[in-house]
């Protein structure tokens, strides 16, 4: 059953709603930060109201899900996108359906004029369509919250992992904090991209910076090894300090056939000596 109620006081009302709603938005503390220029907000609060207009003569009040909603949806989806960006909060970005209450239901109170039970009736409807319009923006906002998250995580491990090329043939990688999954990922990916360009024939993994081994590390370091050496490369392992070479004895982890150094220099002079390029020829 459509809801021909609010479809009508939206048509009749509608410049009002907008004009009530959009100057609520614009003077609330959240809008008044610059981060949303008024145009903008005036754009949005406009399409919204013209959406809802339409949607409302067909669906069912609260069924956000049929197909009548798609474009309300993928508007909110957007708007809640630029939300994120924006830097606001998830209750911020959830006041923009949840403000349009006030001057809708006064829209409501004068279509049903004395009708009480009408009244009731319409306000319990349009509470269950803008309640489900809230949530959807508020599930929108956090999964784009959540891609931005992933995306600077991703970034930083990139960052914090840089690959530099030592010599003709010899790439390094010094490694600095936590060693974990997503981490390692990013190492051999970073690692197995330079020795793609580079052509390198050695690379050093610097482990001075760190700050513990355990068995998961280990073995982390071993699977990067071992991706080396399927791209053709030698792989060397520097910074094993006499406290991590104790672990890894303790955690009873086979590094046999794994090179390892004390400090970077030495495993850069035994690259060089291994690559020839102990010649100071570039």
């Amino acid at each position: 059953m459509a809801d021909a109620t609010m479809s009508n006081a939206l048509k009749k009302s509608g410049k009002e709603i907008h004009a009530s709603w959009a100057k609520d938005l614009a003077n609330n503390q959240s809008a008044s930060k610059g981060r949303i220029s008024a145009v903008e907000l005036e754009q949005q609060t406009g399409e919204f109201i013209k959406l809802l207009t339409a949607a409302s003569e067909h669906a069912t009040a609260g069924d956000i899900s049929s197909a009548e909603f798609k474009s309300i949806r993928d508007f909110l989806d957007g708007v809640s996108r630029s939300r994120v960006a924006q830097g606001f909060s998830s209750d911020e970005t959830a006041s923009f359906i949840f403000s349009l209450k006030k001057p809708l239901f006064a829209a409501l109170r004068a279509d049903a004029g004395k009708d009480a039970d009408a009244l009731a009736d319409q306000v319990w409807r349009a509470t269950e369509l803008l309640d489900a319009l809230g949530l959807h923006t508020v599930k929108a906002y956090q999964k784009s919250r959540e891609e931005v998250i992933n995306r600077q995580q991703r970034e930083m491990l990139e960052l914090s992992s840089p690959v530099v090329k030592l010599w003709e043939g010899i790439i390094a990688l010094p490694m600095i904090g936590t060693l974990d999954s997503a981490r390692t990922q990013v190492v051999m990916e970073n690692l197995l991209q330079k020795v793609v360009e580079t052509g390198a024939q050695i690379a050093i993994l610097d482990i001075t910076g760190v700050p513990t081994v355990d068995t998961l590390v280990a073995q982390h370091l071993l699977k990067t090894v071992t991706a080396l050496r399927l791209m053709g490369a030698e792989c060397i392992i520097s910074g094993v300090r006499p406290q991590i070479a104790q672990t890894i004895v303790h955690l009873g982890v086979d590094l046999q056939g794994v090179t390892t150094k004390a400090n970077l220099a030495d495993a850069l002079a035994l690259a060089l000596k291994r690559t020839g390029g102990n010649s100071l020829k570039q």
